[in-house]
Parts: C-alpha cells; structure tokens; sequence
C-alpha cells in the first residue's frame, strides 16, 4: 500500500469558489478546504485571541498530501488523514473523529471519485460536482477560450473567473517538479466559510498599506511597496484582490481578479464596491448595514489587538447571490434557516502566512511592532465610510 492506501484517504479537489490568492485552494469536504501549510500561519490559528474568533475561519487541524499519479500520468492530490500527523492535532479525538468520514467505503484505491489533470481540469471543473448545478455548468469557467454565451454575446474578458484552477494548475507543476509522488506534505484544515451560501458572493479584498511581511527580500519588499504605491492600497488602505458576484439576471457570476483590483482609482474602488452589491437588476441595499454593523465589529476588535501586523492578509466579505423569495411572503419566514436572515452578510479574515505578533511561535523574533495595525485599521474605517456613503446613496 501507497502512502494513505487503505486509510481514509481523500482526493482533493479544486475549491471553485477561490477568487484571489495564489495558494491554491482544495475542497477537502463540503465545509472544509485545505491549503499548504506555512509554520506562521499555523501559529497565528493555534494562538488565535478569542476576541478574532468570529472573524476568522475554524481551524481543524492538519492533514498530510500526497501527489499521485495514475497510468495515464494524471496528477491528483491525495489527503491521508491519519498520516505524518504532528501530536497536537494527532492527539485531538475530536480531530480523528471528524476524519471518519464518507470517503471509507468508496471503491479502493481510485476512491470513485473524479479525477483532476492539466487536461482534464478544465472539462470535469462543470460536471465535478451535480449537487450544485449552477456552478459548474452554468458559470462556464473558461480558461483557454472564451465562448460566446447564450445570446451569442462575447463575454467581459475574465467575466467567469478561474483564478482556483489556475492556482491549483500551478501548484500541481510546481509540486510534480519539485516532490515524488509519495513525498508527504501538510495541509491545513480549515472551515469552508461559504459552504452555506447557495451562490455565494465573495469580495476579497487585502487590507493595510503595507503588504510585505517582515522576513521578505529586498527584491520582494520594493515589488509589494510598488504595487501599494500604484493601487488604493497607499490611498484607502485597501485594494481589491478579486471578486465574484452573482448575476440574478443572467444566471451566471461577474468575476474580477487581482489585476483588475491593482488597477482601480479610488473612485474605481468604490464603483467596484458598488458593483459587488449589485445583482445585475438593483442594488442589495439591505446587505449594507449588516455588512458595516460587522465591519465595525471587526475594526474594534483589530483596535484592541497590540502588537499583531497582518501583512498581506485578506478581508473576505461574503453574501448569497440568491435572494430568499420567501422573505417576500410575509407568512413564510425562512423555512430553511432556522431564524437566521440569510440575506445576512459575513466578514472573514484570511490568509495569515505573513502575519507577525508577539509571541508567535513559528518566529521567536519578529520585529516587535507596537500597537495595534494602524494600517489594516486605516483600511477599515475607509472601507466603512465609502459603504455608508453608498448607504446613504451617494
């Protein structure tokens, strides 16, 4: 038996909903992803204050992967639970239980699953998953061409947003070049913060003025001061990493990535953000005071929080696409959730590989910075601000 064989082993998939970013994202199960480990991002979850907790995802331990390669010389990532496990999370009998999972029973060694290659990740990307149509078929997520949609219309160039299989196209290169097939590596476990959205709208957004983290090369530190100097990272303390929104008029996603972000004005930015609230037939009005109610959670929070640097970290704001007709009719208040609104929005950080605090385990001597970040905090109250303005409907 292979490494994981036998076990409980999972195939990683592509997660379809990564709209920035550059580590490519995989679906473990349906609320979880996994991303490669980095020894400080690691640390920040495992000290994370509690006060952060609601704002960012849950950490659920690590998983070792493994590339394996059929007859065909198709490439997929294999995750194996129980493997090369380090004793914190080994250790967790809530860790190993949720690792009992689904997958056990699926036909040996091939798991039954679909499988991903250069070639066929962008034929199987539609029909990957049936559950949730739209996604898959309708979103035409097109890497090398672009096909005219239904009303024979050329589409927005990166009108339907790859950007997870392009990461996850380079990440399988770089590993296939870099590892054998049964070299483990680990994996971060993390809560799929959009799981429960049936068309989730996602804004990513990168936060600060500042984007390099402390330990970056020269090279590195001019190239991030540029790229903050050239986009509203320097003026607003925040630029837009990519986006997805839905289209309820059209059925499909308006997607934009980080490019399209670095290029935007200030008042480009705020378009922008318009935009994302915008379902192709009215503004989203009513996910405003939610999302600026949590967004000032957020900055109090940030506020109290000595010494932490977030570089390079994102702000994901995040709502469904579909509106909940039901809420229209007066006698049927949200069957499906239980008293929560669904038209309720969500405010998440992410991506802390670059993240310094005192204390931080992976690096016993950062660069003690004092106070709170000002620059993440900067970012904050813009972003407030140019929502209330749009709440106010200016």
């Amino acid at each position: 038996l292979g490494p994981g064989e036998g076990r409980a082993a999972v195939l990683l998939q592509p997660f379809v909903h990564q709209v920035g970013g550059h580590t490519s994202m995989l679906t473990y199960d349906e609320h979880t992803i996994c991303k490669p480990l980095v020894s400080q991002e690691l640390s920040f979850y495992e000290s994370l204050p509690l006060a952060m907790r609601q704002f960012t995802p849950q950490y659920k331990g690590i998983v070792s992967v493994h590339l394996k390669k059929d007859s065909l010389g198709n490439l997929t990532l294999i995750a194996s639970p129980s493997l090369g496990q380090p004793d914190s999370a080994g250790g967790d009998p809530a860790v190993a239980l949720w690792h009992k999972r689904k997958w056990t029973g699926s036909a040996s060694g091939e798991h039954g699953l679909v499988k991903w290659s250069h070639t066929q990740v962008t034929k199987t990307f539609k029909d990957s998953c049936p559950g949730k149509k739209l996604l898959r078929a309708d979103l035409q997520y097109h890497t090398d061409s672009l096909l005219e949609d239904a009303n024979g219309k050329q589409p927005e160039r990166k009108s339907y947003n790859p950007w997870g299989l392009h990461c996850h196209r380079q990440h399988l290169n770089r590993i296939s070049s870099k590892h054998n097939e049964n070299k483990l590596q680990q994996f971060l476990l993390l809560e799929n913060v959009v799981s429960k959205y049936s068309y989730p709208c996602i804004l990513d957004l990168k936060m600060g003025t500042r984007q390099h983290g402390d330990d970056a090369s020269e090279e590195k530190k001019a190239r991030h001061i540029k790229k903050c100097e050239q986009s509203t990272s320097a003026s607003l303390g925040v630029r837009i990493c990519g986006m997805q929104v839905y289209q309820a008029d059209t059925g499909h996603f308006l997607c934009k990535d980080k490019y399209y972000g670095r290029k935007l004005s200030p008042e480009g930015f705020r378009q922008t953000l318009r935009q994302f609230l915008c379902n192709g037939n009215q503004l989203r009005t009513e996910l405003l005071e939610p999302i600026i109610l949590r967004l000032k959670a957020l900055l109090s929070v940030i506020r109290k929080q000595s010494s932490y640097r977030f570089y390079s970290s994102s702000l994901l704001i995040i709502y469904d696409g579909q509106e909940h007709k039901e809420s229209a009719d007066h006698h049927l208040p949200f069957p499906k959730t239980h008293g929560t609104n669904p038209s309720r929005a969500d405010v998440r950080m992410i991506d802390f590989a670059h993240t310094t605090f005192k204390g931080s385990k992976s690096n016993p001597n950062p660069t003690l910075h004092d106070g709170p970040d000002q620059g993440y905090i900067f970012g904050l109250e813009n972003l407030i601000k140019i929502l209330q303005n749009l709440s106010e409907g200016k």
